[in-house]
C-alpha cells in the first residue's frame, strides 16, 4: 500500500511539474517570438528608411509607392560635387567643381539595401506589404516633403496577436503600428527608438 501511495505521489509531482512548465512556457515562448519579429520588422524598416532617403537626394522628395522608389533606385542618379582646391583659401586660388552623376543602383547595395522583396512584411509569407504614404506639406512656412512607413504589428506576430498576450507585458498592444516617419512634420524617426 505504501508503494501504491508513493508511485501515485511521483505521478502527482510529474503531473504537476508539466503543468508549471506549461505555464511558464507560454510567456517565453511570446517574449523570444515577439522580439524575433519586432527585430526583423525594424531591420526591414531601417533598410527601406535608407532607400526613401536616396530617393529623396535623388529626386526632392519621398516615393509614395515602392513601385516607384524601386524603379529610381534602379534607374535614377545622384548628383555628387567635388571640390578641388580651396574654397576657404583667401588668396585668390582657383577653385573648380567636378559636377558628375552616379547610376543609384550603384549605391545603394552598399547600404544593405536589397529590393526584391523591400515592400514584403517579415512573418506574413510575403502576403502582405507594408502603409507607405508620401506627400508634401507646410511646415513653418516652408513646403517639405515628409514620409510615414509602417505596418501594425498584428498583421506580423501571428498568433501571439490576441489581446490576451498584454497579460504577460503590459505595454503591449498588438494593434499599434511600428513604423518611421511622420505625415504632420519632418522626420525620419522610428517608433521603436
Amino acid at each position: 500500500m505504501r508503494t501504491v501511495f508513493s508511485l501515485l505521489f511521483l505521478l502527482l509531482a510529474f503531473v504537476l511539474g508539466f503543468f508549471l512548465y506549461k505555464s511558464i512556457e507560454e510567456p517565453i515562448n511570446f517574449d523570444a517570438q515577439r522580439n524575433l519579429r519586432k527585430d526583423a520588422v525594424t531591420a526591414k524598416l531601417e533598410m527601406i528608411r535608407s532607400a526613401q532617403e536616396l530617393y529623396r537626394e535623388s529626386t526632392g522628395e519621398f516615393a509614395p509607392t515602392f513601385d516607384t522608389l524601386k524603379q529610381v533606385l534602379r534607374e535614377g542618379d545622384l548628383l555628387s560635387i567635388k571640390v578641388l582646391g580651396d574654397a576657404d583659401a583667401t588668396d585668390g586660388s582657383e577653385v573648380t567643381y567636378d559636377t558628375t552623376y552616379i547610376p543609384l543602383r550603384d549605391t545603394f547595395p552598399g547600404l544593405g539595401i536589397k529590393l526584391e522583396d523591400l515592400e514584403v512584411v517579415p512573418y506574413t509569407d510575403g502576403q502582405v506589404k507594408f502603409d507607405i504614404e508620401a506627400k508634401n506639406i507646410a511646415y513653418q512656412s516652408t513646403n517639405v516633403p515628409v514620409v510615414q512607413v509602417g505596418v501594425r504589428q498584428s498583421t506580423f506576430m501571428g498568433k501571439y496577436a490576441d489581446e490576451r498576450y498584454k497579460r504577460y507585458d503590459q505595454n503591449y498592444e498588438p494593434n499599434s503600428a511600428i513604423y518611421f516617419g511622420d505625415l504632420t512634420k519632418p522626420t525620419l524617426a522610428g517608433s521603436w527608438n
